[in-house]
This record gives C-alpha cells, sequence and structure tokens, in this order.
C-alpha cells in the first residue's frame, strides 16, 4: 500500500491547526491548576498565540497565515499580546504560510532562530508494532505520576536543554491534558525515558520523548515510539506526526519507523529592545 503523502496546504492547515489546538490545550490546563501563571491563548491570523510563561518552551504562535494573507492589524495583534506579557515573540511558520507573514517578518526586524522538520506516516486502524525490547517494559502515566514523569523526560533533555521549572511545568502540563497520553519507560524496572502522545481530529502527536544517558542504545525511544503508533491506530487515528531537529537521531528513529518529512518550518523571533 502506497501511504506516501503530499506537503499541499491542505495537509499543512490540518497539522498545524492540531499541534495548536494541543498547545491551547496546556495553557487551559495550566490555567487550571496554576491560575495566577497568566497562561492564556489568542486565536490569530488563522493559527494562534499561546502563552504558558515567559521563555517557556510553549509559548510561541503557531499556524498563522494558512488561510490567505495576514494583514498589519494581525500582526499588531500578534506582537501586542506577547510583549503585553513581557516575552518576546516566537512565530513557528510553515513553509506554506501566505508569503505576506514572511513579508512582515522581513519590515519588522524579525529574524529566523531555529529550524525544524515535520514528519508524518498514515496509518490504518487496527495495526500494530513489536512494542518492547528484552527488559524494557513501557506503562502510561497518568496525572497523579506527573511530576515523575517530566523529571525523567527533563532528564534525557538535559544536555540540549537545562532542566528549568519551565521546562518542568510544560512537561507536567501534557500530563493533565485531556488530548494527550503519556507513557514510561523502565529498563530492568528502573525510570529509563518518556514520552507523550496526543489524539485530536484523527492526527496522533507524537511528542515529548527523551532517554535518560544510562539507558541509552537499549530501545527505549523504540519502544516508546511503538507503543504509542499502536495505541494512535488503535484510536482509529488516521496520521501520526512528529517534529524533530534536522538530521538528528530522533529524526533517524522514526523515519526507521515509517515517517517522512513533509516539510521544514522556520522559526522567527522579535526581541523588544
Amino acid at each position: 500500500m502506497d501511504r506516501t503523502l503530499l506537503a499541499d496546504l491542505a495537509l499543512a492547515r490540518r497539522l498545524e491547526r492540531t499541534e495548536a489546538r494541543v498547545s491551547v490545550m496546556c495553557a487551559e490546563a495550566l490555567a487550571r491548576l496554576r491560575p495566577e501563571s497568566g497562561a492564556a491563548f489568542e486565536e490569530v491570523a488563522g493559527g494562534y498565540s499561546v502563552f504558558t510563561g515567559v521563555n517557556s518552551p510553549l509559548t510561541q504562535a503557531i499556524g498563522l497565515g494558512l488561510n490567505g494573507a495576514v494583514s498589519e492589524a494581525e500582526m499588531e495583534q500578534l506582537e501586542n499580546f506577547f510583549r503585553s506579557r513581557g516575552d518576546a515573540v516566537r512565530v513557528e511558520t510553515c513553509p506554506l504560510a501566505d508569503p505576506s507573514l514572511v513579508g512582515l517578518f522581513g519590515r519588522r526586524a524579525y529574524r529566523v532562530t531555529e529550524y525544524s522538520n515535520v514528519l508524518v506516516q498514515a496509518l490504518k486502524r487496527g495495526e500494530t508494532w513489536p512494542a518492547e525490547a528484552p527488559g524494557l517494559a513501557v506503562e502510561p502515566v497518568g496525572s497523579a505520576d506527573a511530576e515523575r514523569w517530566a523529571r525523567t523526560v527533563a532528564q534525557g533533555f538535559a544536555e540540549h536543554f537545562p532542566v528549568t521549572p519551565e521546562l518542568l511545568e510544560v512537561l507536567v502540563l501534557f500530563c493533565h491534558n485531556p488530548a494527550a497520553k503519556c507513557y514510561l519507560a523502565r529498563v530492568d524496572g528502573e525510570p529509563a525515558g518518556g514520552a507523550a502522545l496526543s489524539i485530536l481530529d484523527g492526527i496522533a502527536g507524537i511528542y515529548g520523548a527523551s532517554t535518560v544517558p544510562a539507558f541509552r542504545n537499549r530501545g527505549v525511544q523504540t519502544s516508546l515510539l511503538r507503543v504509542r503508533l499502536s495505541r494512535a491506530a488503535a484510536e482509529g487515528c488516521e496520521l501520526a506526526m512528529t517534529v524533530t531537529q534536522p538530521g538528528s537521531r530522533s529524526q533517524r528513529n522514526v523515519e526507521r519507523l515509517g515517517f517522512r518529512v513533509v516539510y521544514t518550518r522556520s522559526k522567527f523571533a522579535r526581541e523588544w529592545g
């Protein structure tokens, strides 16, 4: 069966909108758990601006410019949302967005700070993947174990991202997001890694995976990925999507299980003087 997916505007709209809504649901969860956080979101230019704290990994805009031209007024709305909350503007930008968006970035002194690949795989209901390596078990995690899961995942990111309170808070949010399911991997009973899965509108989001350094090269990431894909197919998802750094080990891992790059995003940012 040919599962090749074309990176057209319809697919981009669906993927970006779904990921944006998952971020919105995390902001809603934070507002419930800690109202004083100031967590907020706002629809703008066909996408969403999301705020979960200054310098939070989820504080950004996503999905803009996929429904047509972006106006000066919409750009003012975007910038006011973040500036009024004391943070820079960061916009994950799909290459299929209307060219007016990039034009506005150029006139307003934005710069590109990061690239990331969006990868997708088509799913069939009921298909499964062999789940676990010898000595390795993967278990679902509920909100009661959110802190333990977050700290395990953060340990796996530590050489790339400092384990800050902001990072831990964002990870905890996935355990409280009604669209998300979190998994903990154990090797010989010891926490070895973790990952998250979101299921929304027929799309499975494959996110937040990391392995504790002491347990690398033991099949942790492959097992976490297979468990999430099997769950997504059982839930009737049509597509699975994930986002990786270009050329990273994470990209190679997901490509071995059938994911393919559909486009590369650019993150545009504007700092305030």
